[in-house]
């Protein structure tokens, strides 16, 4: 920012349901996050493609529809995007099956959501983040 502050990192909030996806990126934003919302993985490519927005982080539940999985979708931002971290959160049964699939990591949160869980582990993924960019 031109006042010296550092811009808020920027979220990608992925879930179908409309209330969970408003109640967490409500929350969010409360913790001083940007934070774009999507319901499906065709939202998050568009968001990350238009590079109008500078993503910092992506949290898609396991259930995310559209074009991508989201073990896919997870992929895809790897390598289209490497500098966005992902976390993936849902049914840990379905996910983990779809997980040895499809990539090498499984879910790291379970839902329902724990706000302050999940805003913790944010930024700790990214304060992690930003220490290997320097």
């Amino acid at each position: 920012m031109a006042d010296g502050t550092p811009d808020p990192q920027c979220l990608i909030v992925a879930d179908a349901d409309v209330l969970v996806r408003n109640a967490l990126a409500e929350y969010l934003r409360h913790c001083g996050y940007k934070v774009f919302e999507a319901a499906t993985s065709d939202e998050v490519v568009i968001a990350l493609e238009e590079g109008t927005l500078q993503i910092d982080a992506l949290l898609a539940d396991a259930d995310l529809a559209g074009r991508y999985n989201v073990f896919e979708l997870r992929i895809w931002v790897k390598d289209h995007h490497p500098g966005v971290e992902v976390v993936l959160a849902g049914n840990v049964d379905a996910a983990a099956k779809a997980a040895g699939q499809l990539c090498d990591e499984g879910p790291h949160l379970k839902r329902p959501y724990d706000p302050e869980s999940v805003a913790a582990h944010i930024k700790r993924l990214l304060a992690a983040t930003r220490g290997q960019k320097r």
